[in-house]
């Protein structure tokens, strides 16, 4: 949160819907990811087989669906805004957060490696 601009303009109460409102929105973006994913790429072996193509392309929909909601948001209805310490890259004719990327880049990484290690443990 202190990587946009409510952290420092919002009430405690805007800044306590934004959380929630935006966790649920992410958890609402990782499953929809992931069902787009199966429907893709994934058969009726799955998750033995075609794992990684799943979590590819969930990754890649979750990143894809960032970039589209942050340009949507920060630049078109101007619903948030990134604070000066959030880092940016340039990305076409915008630039996009830093933090957003990695966020769906790393925990659903870390997910699918833990989630693969577990049925590999059940399954041993």
């Amino acid at each position: 949160m202190p990587l946009y601009t409510i952290w420092y303009e919002g009430t405690w109460k805007q800044i306590l819907f934004a959380v929630l409102h935006c966790t649920g929105g992410d958890i609402l973006i990782a499953l929809a990811s992931l069902m787009l994913a199966l429907v893709v790429v994934g058969n009726n072996c799955w998750p033995h087989k075609g794992y990684r193509a799943v979590a590819i392309w969930a990754i890649v929909f979750g990143l894809a669906y960032t970039v589209y909601s942050e340009w949507l948001n920060v630049y078109w209805r101007e619903s948030w805004a990134y604070a000066d310490q959030m880092p940016v890259l340039p990305f076409a004719s915008f630039e996009i957060g830093l933090t957003p990327l990695l966020q769906w880049l790393v925990i659903p990484l870390a997910s699918f490696w833990w989630a693969r290690g577990r049925m590999n443990k059940d399954h041993a």
